[in-house]
């Protein structure tokens, strides 16, 4: 595996791979360090298939398959977080992951263009590289943990990094902590739909304009390591 440090140094055990995640001081308080792999689209498809399938809220998980269709011909970035069991810390695993792809302004995937066409007043996407943060969780043992937090940071950076200009959510009211964490991170409300029967299954859609300075306000310390078949 090929190894790339975000915030802090790397110890030498680092460099041997994944390890359980290490407290470290941070601002003057105990902090932890988030293990993250970047995964490329076969690989991370099929990592994100089985993961799913320890959600029990999703009503329907989705397929290596379906996954492989919506990245393979857009920009697109699979993070997975590990953790360490909490009566075994000797034994990590996938515990939260992140996907999020470009979507654009003539999009040809039908959901997508139906996006689009919901955000046309609160979203430029004429001449500018947006982010769809598409799918994620955190598995509910690892939940309050920061992992989302720091998978969501990790994606800020490498959208900056690949010159994107906004990133959008869509998500449900009824998600309460993620829809903290995006607060925290000063993701904005730019429309909610409210669902006529259930007010908690109201749609939720947010943004975030993207530059560099963001990653000054950053607070996970990220061992990044890219997938390596």
């Amino acid at each position: 595996m090929h190894v790339a440090r975000q915030n802090l140094p790397a110890s030498s055990n680092d460099r041997q791979g994944l390890k359980p995640s290490s407290r470290l001081k941070y601002n003057g308080r105990i902090s932890v360090e988030y293990h993250i792999t970047h995964y490329d689209l076969e690989q991370g498809a099929l990592e994100i298939q089985y993961i799913e399938e320890y959600f029990g809220e999703f009503p329907r998980k989705k397929t290596a398959a379906e996954i492989v269709r919506r990245l393979s011909d857009r920009p697109h970035l699979i993070l997975i977080a590990s953790g360490a069991l909490p009566d075994d810390p000797g034994t990590v695993l996938p515990v939260s992951y992140k996907v999020a792809h470009e979507i654009r302004a003539h999009d040809k995937e039908p959901k997508l263009a139906e996006l689009v066409h919901r955000l046309h007043d609160f979203v430029q996407f004429d001449g500018r590289k947006v982010l769809y943060s598409w799918i994620g969780g955190t598995r509910r043992d690892w939940r309050g943990q920061g992992h989302f937090r720091a998978l969501t940071e990790q994606q800020e950076h490498w959208a900056i990094e690949q010159g994107f200009d906004e990133v959008v959510v869509k998500t449900k009211n009824r998600f309460y902590e993620m829809r903290g964490t995006l607060d925290h991170l000063r993701f904005e409300v730019i429309k909610y739909e409210r669902d006529p029967i259930d007010n908690a299954e109201s749609k939720v859609y947010l943004s975030k304009r993207l530059h560099p300075e963001l990653l000054e306000r950053h607070r996970s310390s990220r061992t990044v390591v890219q997938a390596t078949i």
